[in-house]
C-alpha cells in the first residue's frame, strides 16, 4: 500500500493540479505544501484541508477491510456517473 504522502501527490496530479495551486485550495503557503508533500507530518486538520481541497475524504479503514475497499476502488465503471445522473 502506498504512502498517505504519495496518495496525497497521485491525487494532484489525477486531478491536474500543481504544487502551486495546492495553498490556495488549503490556505497554506506553497512553500509549507511542498515541504509537507515532500517529507512532511501533516497535523489532522492540515490533513483534512488537503483531502478536501483534493475533493476527497479522509477515514479510518479497518485493516480486515482494507482489501475489499482496494477492489471497490480499483473496479473500473461500466456506466459514468454523469450518465446515471442524466437519467
Amino acid at each position: 500500500m502506498k504512502t498517505l504522502l504519495q496518495q496525497i501527490k497521485e491525487r494532484r496530479l489525477f486531478l491536474g493540479l500543481k504544487q502551486n495551486d495546492m495553498p490556495l485550495r488549503i490556505g497554506v503557503s506553497r512553500q509549507q505544501y511542498q515541504r509537507l508533500e515532500a517529507k512532511g507530518n501533516p497535523r489532522l486538520d492540515t490533513l483534512e484541508l488537503i483531502a478536501k481541497g483534493l475533493n476527497s475524504e479522509m477515514m479510518l479503514i479497518p485493516s480486515e477491510k482494507i482489501s475489499a475497499v482496494m477492489a471497490v476502488l480499483n473496479e473500473v465503471p461500466t456506466v459514468s456517473a454523469k450518465y446515471i445522473q442524466r437519467r
